[in-house]
C-alpha cells in the first residue's frame, strides 16, 4: 500500500495526514499521540474511524496540524483519518457515513460587529 495523504478541517485547525500500513503508531507534530494530547478523550476521538472499521494498528499516521485548540485538532485529525479510509478501501465509507465521520463540521466563531461589545451582545444600556 501507498502512502495516502488528505487533510481535514475544523473551525480554524487544518489537519494534514500521511498514512501508510504499519504497526499503529499515530505521530502528530513530531510528537507521540499521548505526549500531544494527553487526554484520553481526545485520544478517543482520534481513534473512532480507525475503531468504527476496526483496522486499530494497522497502520502508521503522521499527521501536521495547527490552528484552533486541540479540541478542534482532534476533531479535524478524524476527518482526515475518515477520508483516507474510504480512500484505501471504498467499502468502509457507509459504515463511516453512518457515524458521520465524513462530514465536516462547518461551525466557525462569528466575527465581531461594530457597535457591538461582541459578535451579538450589545453594551449596557443606560436610561439615564
Amino acid at each position: 500500500m501507498e502512502i495516502l495523504n488528505t487533510s481535514g478541517r475544523r473551525k480554524t485547525s487544518v489537519a494534514r495526514i500521511y498514512m501508510q500500513a504499519g504497526q499503529g503508531n499515530i505521530t502528530i507534530n513530531g510528537r507521540e499521540m499521548k505526549a500531544y494530547f494527553g487526554n484520553e478523550l481526545l485520544e478517543n476521538i482520534v481513534n473512532q474511524p480507525l475503531a468504527t472499521v476496526e483496522q486499530v494498528g494497522q497502520y502508521d499516521i503522521k499527521v501536521n496540524v495547527r490552528g484552533g485548540g486541540i479540541s478542534a485538532q482532534a476533531e479535524a485529525i478524524r476527518l482526515a483519518i475518515s477520508k483516507a479510509l474510504v480512500g484505501d478501501n471504498a467499502e468502509v465509507r457507509p459504515a463511516l457515513k453512518k457515524e458521520g465521520f465524513l462530514t465536516r463540521d462547518p461551525r466557525m466563531v462569528e466575527r465581531k460587529k461594530f457597535g457591538k461589545r461582541k459578535a451579538r451582545r450589545s453594551f449596557q444600556f443606560s436610561k439615564r
